[in-house]
């Protein structure tokens, strides 16, 4: 088991998806139906699809992962719903406000999208799937869909803004960067803050970002750019199809390429990666060069 879910990790960081979705194939087949959406674990632990058809069927699709999670998958909704007769999203409450704005700007009304009370789900429909389950049931792969896909009404800002993100949330404190090496990106650009809590660093919002999915959507929408570690900011930001730059450090994510500084994830993105394992500081380092030749045309130091 543990053999294959290497080999899918690799296969999806490639980009070779009709082999990862082979070794899917294989793990759906051994599953006990008996632990399909099992209640005694913990909803990220869960899987959900079966395999059952979704052609033609009322359809429900449920948000167990992370906000980023359901941000990078979403854009699948589409596709899926021109194959079921009606689709239903069970979606994290913070999400629901920007996800059905944008589905009413793109034209997308028939998705019915509602809050996920983790206490009280929904009931199950014709066919339940897991968001993140959606690429491999569709088989599609992210340039089967278009970016953005996901819309927001900027807010004011200075023009040329620059907005940062060094948190990655607690459950995996190795994506995170200490926000005080950030302050060099401070002294080469006018930089906004895109944690929700106040800081140290020299930006134009000490007090940090608004806790809301909405207010945030709306600053990320007036950067200029923005600059983030692997965490929900930089899922939002590269469906929005603004300009990312994205660090990583030396073991990422599956999601991202193994070498390279670009994603088919999201076209707008670039990847600054730890690829020696040198530490975050020599990664920093050179977004603080490219920021320096970006808004000043020159690399100081």
């Amino acid at each position: 088991m543990a053999d294959r879910m290497s080999h899918w990790i690799a296969s999806m960081r490639a980009g070779e998806y009709a082999a990862a979705w082979a070794l899917a194939e294989q793990e759906l087949a051994e599953r006990d139906p008996a632990r399909r959406d099992d209640p005694t674990l913990p909803y990220h632990m869960r899987w959900v699809w079966d395999g059952r058809s979704y052609r033609g069927k009322h359809c429900l699709i449920r948000c167990y992962h992370g906000l980023g999670d359901t941000i990078q998958f979403v854009r699948f909704l589409p596709l899926l719903r021109a194959r079921t007769r009606s689709l239903t999203v069970e979606v994290q409450p913070r999400l629901l406000p920007v996800l059905q704005r944008s589905a009413t700007r793109a034209g997308e009304t028939s998705i019915r999208f509602l809050p996920f009370d983790e206490a009280r789900p929904l009931p199950p429909s014709e066919c339940d799937m897991e968001i993140t389950e959606l690429g491999f049931a569709l088989k599609a792969r992210p340039e089967d869909t278009s970016v953005p896909y996901l819309t927001a009404s900027p807010g004011v800002l200075p023009r040329g803004t620059v907005g940062l993100c060094y948190g990655a949330g607690e459950w995996d404190p190795s994506r995170s960067i200490a926000p005080e090496l950030f302050a060099p990106l401070c002294k080469e650009a006018r930089c906004l803050s895109l944690m929700p809590e106040p800081t140290t660093l020299p930006v134009i919002n000490r007090e940090g970002c608004p806790f809301d999915m909405e207010a945030t959507a709306a600053l990320v929408a007036a950067t200029d750019l923005v600059i983030t570690v692997d965490t929900m900011i930089a899922h939002l930001a590269g469906a929005m199809g603004k300009p990312v730059w994205l660090l990583l450090n030396a073991n990422p994510d599956w999601r991202w390429p193994a070498a390279g500084i670009r994603t088919p994830w999201y076209p707008s993105m670039r990847i600054y990666a730890d690829q020696d394992g040198g530490g975050w500081e020599p990664v920093v380092e050179q977004v603080r060069r490219d920021l320096a030749m970006r808004y000043t045309g020159s690399a100081k130091g």
